[in-house]
């Protein structure tokens, strides 16, 4: 079910009228809490009154870490009261987003999702806690992030080629990445289509167990969000051999595209963005996606996060919903045809 322009709720399922009536009841007893009222702009300054949990779904070190703390400690500066990042990693992001359309709809808990985990994931797990499309407030988009194709400098290749040639010799050839269901994983699964390769997935709890093996050794070749293994790569730990968007890395100039390495038309690019529960108040919603936006507004943030590989980008509430629902759409049909599973 898609999203119409304007809305600042993900669209509900049918057969969810008692959850609504639950959560507009719920939204509407946190609003009369907090001291907000339907109109007037000193009700809505009476939000926040206490401190914002940022739930990041991953581990720590990881790229939806470091842009959350570097977004969130801005974000705490405009509201007047901390945002307090927490991490809540595992099932590719489906523990942390899960304790998020849990949560009460009065604001106070928010989360990092991702393409993974509210357009990806509900096509590749078998059962899944919550329904992206209604159990969900969006309010703003982050950015993207770029995917890093690296491996061990052990590994004896120099190049994608190189590599495509080593992966066909030796079939099975594990790669890491930060958890099934994934970009990272997409990216996998797509390189291995588009070069004719087997390769053997190998998911971790985040992208700093991945790079503990990875620069051990463990397993030689990683996608990775560039972000968590730049300074890795910049270091010579890592080798990065080309990135998976459509364009190259500002950070990485001179590793190309995947595109570029001779998979033409390749690209993966993940997207990250700020969600809260159905059913919060839109004052609560305006409040929070202001925020937002002057964070990602701030020179200082924003260079902090290009800087780490990571390309800022804001929206508003309801073109954030709107994309997410376009790309639930199209990755429900790319995970059908690629026949992935992360169970």
């Amino acid at each position: 079910m898609g999203c119409l322009p304007g809305q600042r709720s993900l669209p509900r399922a049918a057969g969810r009228a008692t959850r609504r009536a639950t959560a507009t009841a719920a939204a509407l007893a946190a609003a009369l809490a907090a001291g907000l009222a339907p109109h007037g702009a000193s009700a809505q300054q009476a939000y926040p009154a206490k401190p914002v949990h940022f739930i990041v779904p991953y581990s720590a070190g990881g790229t939806t870490d470091l842009v959350a703390r570097a977004v969130g400690a801005h974000m705490a500066q405009t509201l007047g009261q901390p945002v307090v990042v927490e991490n809540r990693g595992g099932a590719g992001g489906n523990i942390g987003m899960d304790a998020v359309a849990k949560a009460a709809p009065d604001g106070y808990t928010v989360g990092m999702g991702a393409i993974s985990t509210n357009a990806l994931n509900p096509h590749i797990y078998k059962k899944m806690a919550f329904d992206p499309r209604s159990d969900f407030t969006a309010i703003g988009l982050l950015g993207n992030s770029t995917i890093v194709l690296e491996v061990n400098p052990a590994l004896p290749v120099k190049s994608v080629a190189e590599l495509i040639d080593y992966a066909k010799q030796h079939p099975g050839l594990p790669y890491a990445t930060a958890g099934a269901g994934t970009s990272m994983h997409l990216a996998g699964v797509l390189f291995g289509q588009m070069s004719d390769t087997t390769l053997t997935h190998v998911p971790y709890k985040g992208s700093a167990a991945l790079l503990t093996d990875v620069i051990g050794n463990q397993v030689s070749v990683a996608f990775d969000n560039l972000p968590a293994s730049l300074p890795h790569i910049q270091s010579g730990k890592l080798r990065a051999l080309a990135v998976a968007g459509e364009q190259r890395s500002p950070v990485l100039p001179d590793v190309p595209t995947l595109s570029e390495a001779g998979l033409k038309g390749y690209a993966v690019e993940p997207w990250f963005g700020v969600y809260g529960p159905a059913g919060m108040p839109e004052p609560v919603v305006q409040r929070l996606e202001a925020a937002l936006q002057q964070a990602l507004g701030d020179p200082a943030v924003k260079e902090k996060l290009i800087a780490a590989g990571f390309s800022p980008r804001a929206s508003s509430a309801s073109d954030f919903a709107a994309l997410t629902a376009r790309e639930y759409e199209r990755l429900g049909g790319v995970a059908r045809a690629a026949k992935m599973s992360a169970d």
